[in-house]
């Protein structure tokens, strides 16, 4: 693979590791150049469509505190190799036990028993959050970001709850207009090709997701859901709950910012927003979509039910944007996650002028709190 050289801020450098689980896994690495061999470690897990490159904020700073920080292209993604990211391809080796164990096998590879924390924002919550439930002795603490965790499927009822959920997904077809729902989408053997070829191309389609789902749109006003029912989810904005037959391109293009608006987002500037389109030209989306496939798969559900009742007893803290819907997009999961799967949460922040990208839309906010998590330890 042929990329640019990543624009990265001092002190952080770009390696690569090879792992038991076939990945020639890429990674940023910053707080590693002065030989300390029990330095506390940080490791930062990212979501979709994203990078390692999106915790660009968080490796200076956290490391400038005296950590060892870390942050992988999970596997499909960015400058990591060796995943199957053809549709018909293995798509189950992107199941979340097989993610954690991506995870485990980097801290091994690194040479060390554990890391002092796992952060992760988005879809890298969940594993993040796995992560610590799984195997504490690794991952002695967690931070969940925009993404809440509401634990294990139960283990007698994960398969009725599997098929309530999907019956309701069904049902948003005869809605009047018709929606159907995100991750049925990205689970679609059409996504890949909507969001690599798009008709506005892909460094347009990428800036208005990216905007779209941010405080800098305004119509971004959410609130919790009551529960998973059709007509209640169809309050979901058109990028989680879209307009029926429409593409994921098609749904945020008119949302597409203004040149001004552009120029003004201090957050993610042309230059940084090049590098995600230089890294899914390459490669497209499907490496990982393949994610979303797993969340959404029976078996699945199933595998995870054997986790039954456990609950995450590290300390742990959760946070996201307050103009954030993925909070709420899974009715009850925070909640769920506050009062019973997180036996020592910490804090459960909402961030003002910050959407779904909060680490990269209040980078020194974020850092403030995660070093105050941190330091709590």
């Amino acid at each position: 693979m042929s990329l640019s050289p990543l624009p990265l801020p001092a002190g952080v450098r770009s390696r690569w590791i090879d792992t038991p689980h076939g990945l020639h896994m890429h990674l940023l690495e910053a707080g590693h150049d002065d030989n300390r061999p029990n330095k506390p470690c940080v490791l930062l897990l990212h979501g979709f469509p994203e990078l390692a490159y999106s915790w660009r904020h968080q490796l200076s700073a956290l490391a400038q505190a005296g950590f060892h920080v870390l942050a992988p292209d999970q596997r499909g993604y960015g400058r990591t190799l060796g995943s199957d990211d053809r549709f018909e391809g293995d798509w189950q080796a992107s199941g979340m036990l097989h993610l954690v164990d991506d995870v485990l096998d980097l801290v091994q590879a690194l040479g060390r028993t554990h890391v002092d924390a796992v952060i992760g924002h988005d879809f890298g919550s969940p594993v993040a959050a796995w992560c610590a439930l799984t195997r504490p002795e690794v991952f002695r603490s967690v931070v969940m970001m925009s993404a809440p965790f509401a634990g294990p499927p139960a283990a007698d009822t994960w398969s009725a709850t599997h098929q309530a959920i999907v019956r309701e997904v069904q049902a948003l077809a005869d809605l009047e207009p018709p929606r159907w729902h995100y991750q049925w989408y990205y689970a679609g053997p059409q996504a890949n090709e909507d969001m690599w070829r798009a008709s506005q191309g892909l460094h347009d389609f990428l800036r208005a997701y990216y905007h779209v789902k941010s405080a800098d749109w305004l119509p971004n006003d959410p609130h919790p859901l009551p529960a998973w029912q059709a007509q209640v989810l169809a309050e979901l904005p058109h990028y989680y709950v879209m307009p029926a037959g429409q593409t994921m391109a098609q749904a945020v293009a008119p949302h597409m910012p203004s040149s001004k608006d552009v120029a003004q987002c201090q957050w993610l500037s042309d230059r940084d927003l090049q590098v995600y389109t230089e890294a899914y030209q390459q490669r497209g989306f499907q490496g990982g979509l393949q994610w979303y496939r797993c969340a959404i798969d029976h078996g699945q559900w199933g595998e995870l039910s054997g986790f039954s009742g456990q609950t995450i007893r590290v300390p742990s803290a959760f946070l996201a944007g307050q103009a954030d819907w993925g909070v709420y997009q899974f009715p009850g999961a925070l909640d769920k996650m506050k009062a019973q799967v997180c036996e020592d949460m910490r804090f459960c922040d909402l961030l003002p002028q910050a959407g779904h990208w909060v680490q990269q839309e209040q980078s020194a906010l974020v850092n403030q709190r995660l070093l105050s998590f941190l330091h709590s330890l």
